[in-house]
């Protein structure tokens, strides 16, 4: 009954005029007419009753039309809503793999290099850097070609140029002997330089890095140059240019590994240099000016340059000891030949 109700409220109006039309349309039937328009009124009339009629069939029929569409859009919602979600998740994923994209990328640009590599690779880190930051031993290749190529670069393009240097203190005899027996446990004989591993050898090749450095400043007033003197040794060496970072062994011949400066780890290298240099025993550099040297030092121009920055010499020492520092000091040979 209640149904019939809710029915009849929404639909009075057709059923009336359709109970109208074929009341009025059976009494002008079942009558005698004169003329032919009530005929035609009574046809109009059943017409009337046949649009009523339509009417209520398309109201019947539109009735589970919209409850239909009312369950399509329900459910379009629901599936709009989880589509939403799974975006979401598609979007969290997307953020997951830049980030491994990226991580990746990272660590292949440490990349490996062979020991036969190691002269190139330090060669171009050479081309227009303005700095080198080093921490390793006794400095040989320092000598032998970073530091004088790099200041050569610099006065031909007059630019200035920032030297950070932490090697081994000549002054601490356990800590060189300490380095001396590291090397000849790698290799007991002779090295690329035709010379064993020894703590005197160890001693006078941090000396003549130290007087070649001075020496350098000397002859280049736009070189800012700091020497820091470690008393641990370590088996690695830094040697930070402009574009990378060269990490290599005592071993010439030994793997290496290379990181660009558009890369995360090289500036915690950088920031690792400088920290460990800011503990290590300071040479004052700026004090080598009151010892003048010559283009060929002599030995009490040295003997007066180390007295003048602190450094002692040993006490044992003789002249050829000496002239032997001023040797590695401005004719290295170079390991990697």
């Amino acid at each position: 009954m209640t149904r019939f109700t809710n029915w009849f409220g929404k639909n009075a109006d057709a059923v009336i005029a359709l109970i109208l039309a074929v009341v009025v349309a059976v009494i002008g039937l079942g009558v005698q007419f004169e003329n032919e328009s009530e005929i035609t009124n009574s046809a109009i009339l059943a017409v009337i009753g046949l649009l009523a009629t339509s009417v209520l069939r398309d109201r019947g029929r539109r009735v589970p039309v919209e409850a239909e569409v009312r369950d399509t859009l329900r459910a379009s919602s629901s599936t709009l809503d989880d589509l939403s979600g799974r975006l979401s998740h598609i979007e969290a994923f997307e953020g997951v793999l830049s980030d491994t994209k990226r991580a990746l990328d990272e660590t292949t640009v440490v990349r490996v290099i062979s020991g036969a590599q190691v002269a190139q690779v330090l060669e171009e880190a050479r081309r227009e850097t303005d700095r080198w930051f080093f921490k390793g031993g006794t400095g040989t290749y320092i000598r032998a070609r970073t530091l004088p190529e790099c200041v050569a670069a610099a006065r031909r393009d007059r630019r200035t140029l920032l030297f950070r240097l932490e090697i081994l203190d000549p002054t601490d005899v356990e800590v060189c002997e300490a380095y001396a027996r590291h090397r000849r446990s790698v290799s007991d004989g002779p090295d690329a330089t035709g010379e064993p591993w020894t703590l005197e050898r160890t001693r006078k090749e941090a000396y003549a890095t130290i007087l070649a450095a001075c020496w350098h400043k000397q002859r280049f007033a736009m070189l800012d140059i700091d020497i820091g003197l470690a008393r641990t040794m370590t088996t690695l060496r830094y040697d930070l240019a402009a574009s990378r970072v060269v990490v290599t062994r005592d071993d010439p011949r030994g793997e290496a590994l290379v990181i660009d400066s558009n890369k995360f780890y090289y500036s915690w290298v950088s920031a690792e240099l400088q920290t460990s240099l800011d503990q290590a025993r300071r040479v004052p550099v700026e004090q080598a000016r009151l010892a003048p040297l010559d283009d060929e030092p002599t030995v009490e121009e040295v003997r007066k340059l180390f007295e003048v920055i602190g450094i002692d010499l040993a006490q044992s020492y003789t002249d050829r000891d000496v002239i032997e520092i001023i040797r590695k000091a401005l004719r290295a040979r170079d390991p990697y030949e």
